[in-house]
């Protein structure tokens, strides 16, 4: 689709018609153009309007296009913006619902604007490590003024129309009909000469060196590893500090030196797999959908209430089941707390506390779950656990219901076959904590139905997931991978690290926490009675015995006061801890191992490589769809640093036959037989591909 060009009286108005958002693609741009000159060259045409239709005026640039030559060619939307600037009768632009990147630089282009009240108006081209590249940085300035324009490109976050109407961004925002309010303004200024352009705006701004200096120092406080921030603030201050035109090439300077940043490239990629992440290419786009209109979840403790939240807060009425009244209790009270302490931080009005809190329920019987749409366990891990609950659910749950469990490791066909309906049982594996983790790796077992994973794909939406889907295998994609890293960590201790250091080593590349103060949180127990099970059942694997060590002292982490490192009462901060780093020192001996100095370098390394050789025989197993969905479940689930776009996104920036020649340097010290690389990373590297 394009746009639509049609004549009303005097008045042309041309419709951006490019579902979803009228996105600015080639083919828009050009019957934009075109639209124009039509309107031009009629005599009967006085002024022009220009909207989009259905739910959006323009949200910019058209994504199917992104990376590729017709994101540049011509016309361009520079070109599509000169032609509206340079006419010479007078162009509205009837702006409503979504006003965002590509679609604010091209209304500010035209000579007036209109907006409905309620319509999101943003650039957000931070968001994906580049700045607006038609001009926004140098118009809007001129219309909202220096701060608040500066404050809008630098975070990128939406602003109502309604909050902008005392600004010059809009000559008006019109209550009722928008198209009968912009073809009457049309009629108003049919005649007005000479035309607005918002380019002829002078910017006053006293002491502004002042401010930008201020907002330069904020800012490289505050991006991190991140470039793009910073080079909006110096594409705003060229719109004070140069000629209109200057500062036009100065942004497109800026814009394209961003585009080519390893940082832009990976929060591009991110924003691709997110979106690539819920299309499986066996479940097609139109399967219906079961309506989940009521949810059920079994089990009250920290993971069941996380979950329960989730529900609550899209709307959807949850009831959760425990065996005793006194673990129910406990559940519901420590809810109400989270959104009390949610209310208080202001994040939450009285009516929306209100209203979650009642939609959460809680009962003692299985009858009073039945005809909830959705069933989801949240109990013990383990296999004899989850068996009694399977079967139970089988007798009680309505048909058609989706029976889904919340393992984070055992086998979902297994748990399915303990019914009689398994094409209706769907792994939902939830991250800690459920109501803040943004992850939901949903496991699909041999016969799970292709309306059940499409349905759990849509909720996950609903409840503001990232949705996965994985195939059936030991941990998952996540949690498979995660095994084989922190092998590596506790390997490292052996040979010469501390926890610190590890942990240091990779917080600084950007990961939100390390290996073993990730432990700490999310507790070594977890972790230890995994181990016990792959003694039995994986004997040919090793493992350094730290962790189990550790274990054996009664160190659980954070919830026990001591875990790799020491914690004061109410205090969450880790200290390392001397007992530990003696255990560790000691069991190095105990093993003959003489201690040496690693690098930061071969930390980083060996512990991204770890997860990276794994996820390659999770490609190839088809456990995972593509490697995007890989690294959306490590940048959503596991702190990996965006601004790397993920383990695989990672490998092939460093470059994949590197990878590989540093996994032959490792396989040649102490459990070597861990750097065998996977069939596909060694094929991929050899031919000089890549995963992505």
């Amino acid at each position: 689709m394009s746009a639509e060009y049609k004549v009303d009286g005097s008045i042309a108005i041309i419709t951006m018609n490019n579902p979803p958002v009228n996105g600015l693609g080639h083919v828009t741009r050009h019957a934009i153009v075109e639209g124009v000159r039509q309107a031009l060259n009629d005599p009967a045409v006085k002024a022009i309007v220009i909207t989009g239709a259905g739910k959006a005026f323009s949200g910019g640039a058209d994504i199917k296009e992104f990376n590729s030559p017709k994101a540049f060619a011509e016309p361009s939307l520079h070109t599509v913006i000169n032609v509206i600037e340079s006419a010479d009768k007078p162009v509205i632009a009837a702006i409503h619902t979504v006003c965002m990147g590509g679609g604010l630089e091209l209304a500010l282009g035209c000579h007036y604007r209109i907006a409905s009240p309620g319509a999101q108006i943003a650039l957000p081209e931070v968001k994906l490590g580049i700045l607006p590249g038609a001009g926004g940085t140098q118009r809007l300035p001129r219309v909202v003024g220096l701060e608040l324009a500066l404050n809008m490109i630098v975070s990128g976050t939406p602003v109502a129309s309604e909050k902008l109407a005392k600004t010059a961004l809009f000559n008006t925002v019109a209550e009722g009909d928008l198209m009968t309010a912009a073809t009457a303004f049309a009629h108003q200024v049919a005649d007005v000469r000479p035309l607005p352009k918002v380019r002829d705006i002078k910017i006053d701004y006293p002491n502004y060196e002042a401010f930008l200096q201020f907002s330069r120092n904020t800012v490289t406080a505050m991006a991190g590893p991140f470039p793009a921030p910073l080079k909006c603030v110096e594409a705003v201050a060229a719109a004070v500090t140069r000629k209109f035109d200057d500062g036009i090439r100065f942004e497109r300077d800026l814009f394209l030196n961003l585009v080519q940043t390893t940082e832009s490239k990976a929060l591009r990629h991110a924003f691709f797999g997110e979106r690539a992440a819920s299309k499986l290419p066996d479940v097609p786009e139109d399967t219906p959908i079961r309506p989940i209109k009521s949810v059920a979840v079994i089990g009250a403790g920290t993971m069941g209430g996380g979950i329960a939240m989730n529900f609550a807060n899209a709307g959807i009425p949850v009831k959760i089941l425990e065996m005793k009244q006194e673990a129910l209790d406990k559940g519901l009270a420590t809810i109400r707390k989270n959104y009390e302490n949610t209310f208080r931080k202001g994040k939450l009005t009285q009516e929306k506390f209100d209203q979650r809190v009642s939609l959460i329920t809680g009962s003692l019987s299985y009858d009073d779950i039945a005809q909830a749409d959705l069933v989801i366990e949240a109990v013990f891990e383990d296999m004899g656990v989850k068996e009694q609950v399977f079967k139970k659910l089988d007798s009680v749950m309505k048909q058609g219901a989706i029976l889904a469990s919340n393992t984070s490791t055992l086998d979902v066909d297994k748990i399915a076959a303990f019914t009689q309906r398994p094409q209706d049982v769907v792994g939902m594996h939830f991250f800690s904590p459920a109501n803040v983790m943004k992850l939901l790796e949903i496991v699909r077992g041999k016969k799970t139905a292709k309306d059940v994973l499409a349905t759990v794909l849509a909720i996950s939406k609903k409840i503001k997931k990232t949705g996965v889907v994985s195939g059936v295998c030991d941990g998952f994609i996540g949690n498979r991978m995660i095994e084989q890293y922190s092998r590596q960590a506790g390997f490292l201790l052996e040979e010469g690290c501390t926890p610190e250091q590890v942990d240091k080593a990779v917080e600084k590349l950007g990961f939100a926490m390390g290996p073993f103060r990730m432990g700490d949180l999310a507790g070594n127990d977890i972790g230890w009675y995994i181990r016990k099970r792959r003694y039995v059942e994986k004997p040919h694997i090793t493992y350094s015995k730290t962790a189990d060590l550790l274990c054996e002292m009664g160190r659980f982490g954070q919830k026990t006061g001591a875990g790799w490192y020491d914690y004061k009462p109410g205090d969450r901060k880790a200290y390392p801890s001397d007992v530990v780093n003696e255990m560790i020192v000691k069991h190095s001996a105990d093993l003959g191992i003489t201690r040496r100095k690693i690098s930061d370098q071969e930390i980083v390394e060996r512990l991204i490589y770890a997860l990276v050789n794994e996820a390659a025989y999770i490609l190839e197993e088809g456990i995972a769809t593509r490697a995007s969905d890989i690294d959306m479940v490590y940048l959503t689930g596991y702190g990996f640093p965006l601004h790397t776009g993920g383990p695989m996104f990672y490998a092939d920036t460093v470059g994949l036959p590197n990878v590989v020649m540093a996994m032959e340097k490792y396989a040649k010290g102490r459990h070597g037989d861990a750097w065998k690389p996977a069939p596909l990373l060694a094929k991929l590297a050899a031919e000089g591909k890549t995963f992505n």
